[in-house]
């Protein structure tokens, strides 16, 4: 047994699912022949669905997604990556 304790965020979890939706999204994207960050930034500026293909019910997928919060995540790790 350790003695450390095992911190559990809630937060952390949601950004790794947010994480994973934006990379399904990405490679639906992608293998659609799409430029991946543009139609992402389109989307993220509109949230006009019709930016997002249907491929891997990706579209229902980046509908989950918090436009303001994954904003704020990718922000942050941007600057973290400085």
């Amino acid at each position: 047994m350790t003695d450390k304790t095992i911190q559990f965020s809630i937060k952390d979890e949601h950004e790794e699912e947010m994480r994973k939706i934006l990379l399904t999204v990405y490679d639906a994207l992608l293998e659609k022949g799409y430029n991946p960050i543009s139609q992402i930034v389109g989307y993220i500026l509109s949230e006009d669905p019709t930016y997002i293909t249907t491929h891997n019910n990706a579209r229902s997928l980046v509908r989950k997604l918090d436009r303001d919060e994954l904003l704020q995540v990718l922000v942050k790790e941007y600057i973290k990556a400085k």
